[in-house]
């Protein structure tokens, strides 16, 4: 009998990976005509979706332009956004009548549950076809003759067309690995090096009293007003923890700090000009930590105050002192020391670089027939909604492109 590894199954495209960008690459080019496979070392499909938007998944933003995604070529994204657009994800969902609703920003959620995402998108590659295969070890990724062979336990796999959507080392414990990135090396594609984004910040030991704060949170705006990818400024929540920072805000700008750069906080991004001063002209009286306390959360107004070394009534503060301490409240210095890494980082910034690749296909330049969609590539989308678009975007573009090649 012939040994189960040596089995061989030729096909069209094999995706290697079962998430998101994976699932709706196989669906296209499924529908499309192709016999596609998706591998996947996981024992189930989709796992990152089913805990994305805290069970609900956040599958878009009707707000996506590609000045929202990070990437050393800022034009990348633009081509495959603009052919695969939210409401054209959206426009599927329905179809499906997943119910859905819109939260702040632009960011739209299940009713329900992820796995009605997760249900949709393997109903589109049952309806293409689509053989998905988990609990897959890769052997060898080889490539020869126009052919790509993927060799797994089981089986050896061989395809014109390789998809590359095994994502970055984000959330390592639900199987997150650095995989894609040792296979564009392999196939001589460069990688821009990885790093966690969309990640809490950690605050060094002079910052302890910030982390006596832990679970406190308010609303906040946060900047960053240098570094290798310009200026920045969010906002939304800040959250306190016993290491650092978190909460959306701080996600957000995590994606743009990078060691050596100092956060500014305001902590007041809603009070006018002057407003302490005139607070003093009209409520003299009034002690400082209640007027704070209109503004802010008592835990954290007590810790600003010990900081800007203020106390009592204001009347009894000169108006030079309320002034400067207005002026740190609206841009308190934060530098942290690093962030949670992977484990707690939502997306990985970095990874194949769109240099060496096709803004309208998705295919390496140098190498006909590989392609690489998702996370897996340097675009990195902002927190909401976004990283999922450029999933469905991208996945479609490279799917797309497959099915003209085949003709």
């Amino acid at each position: 009998m012939t040994p189960d590894h040596a089995r061989v199954t030729e096909i069209d495209a094999i995706v290697l990976g079962a998430g998101a960008a994976g699932l709706m690459c196989a669906a296209v080019a499924g529908q499309r005509g192709l016999r596609v496979a998706v591998l996947d070392h996981a024992p189930e499909v989709g796992r990152k979706i089913l805990i994305s938007g805290g069970g609900r998944c956040n599958f878009t933003n009707l707000h996506t332009a590609p000045d929202r995604y990070l990437s050393q070529n800022a034009h990348f994204a633009r081509s495959a956004l603009s052919r695969y657009t939210p409401q054209d994800f959206l426009t599927l969902v329905e179809s499906y009548g997943i119910a859905w609703h819109e939260k702040t920003l632009g960011q739209l959620f299940c009713d329900g549950s992820a796995k009605q995402i997760v249900a949709m998108l393997l109903e589109e590659c049952a309806k293409g076809g689509v053989t998905i295969a988990c609990e897959q070890s890769i052997r060898a990724v080889d490539h020869a003759d126009g052919m790509f062979s993927v060799q797994t336990d089981s089986r050896q796999w061989r395809a014109s067309a390789l998809v590359v959507a095994t994502g970055g080392p984000s959330i390592p414990k639900m199987g997150a690995t650095g995989f894609a990135y040792e296979l564009a090396r392999q196939f001589g594609v460069k990688v821009v090096q990885p790093r966690p984004a969309l990640v809490p910040l950690t605050l060094p030991a002079e910052e302890a009293l910030f982390r006596e704060l832990s679970g406190v949170a308010t609303p906040v705006s946060v900047r960053v007003t240098q570094g290798p990818w310009g200026k920045a400024q969010f906002r939304e929540a800040a959250l306190f923890t016993h290491r650092g920072l978190s909460g959306p805000a701080i996600l957000q700008i995590s994606s743009y700090w990078q060691r050596g750069v100092a956060l500014g906080v305001n902590f007041t991004p809603d009070a006018p000009a002057g407003w302490l001063v005139e607070a003093k002209r009209n409520q003299p009286k009034q002690g400082l930590r209640r007027t704070l306390g209109e503004h802010l959360p008592d835990r954290l107004v007590g810790a600003l105050l010990d900081q800007l070394q203020l106390a009592g009534e204001l009347g009894a503060q000169s108006d030079k002192a309320l002034r400067a301490a207005e002026a740190r409240l609206m841009d308190w210095r934060f530098d942290p020391n690093g962030s949670e890494g992977y484990a707690k980082a939502e997306v990985t910034a970095g990874g194949i670089s769109t240099a060496d690749m096709s803004s309208r296909t998705m295919e390496a330049k140098s190498v006909p027939g590989l392609y690489a969609i998702g996370e897996a590539m340097d675009v990195t989308g902002w927190l909401g909604g976004y990283n999922f678009q450029w999933a469905w975007a991208s996945a479609h573009a490279a799917a797309s492109a497959m099915a003209e090649r085949r003709g």
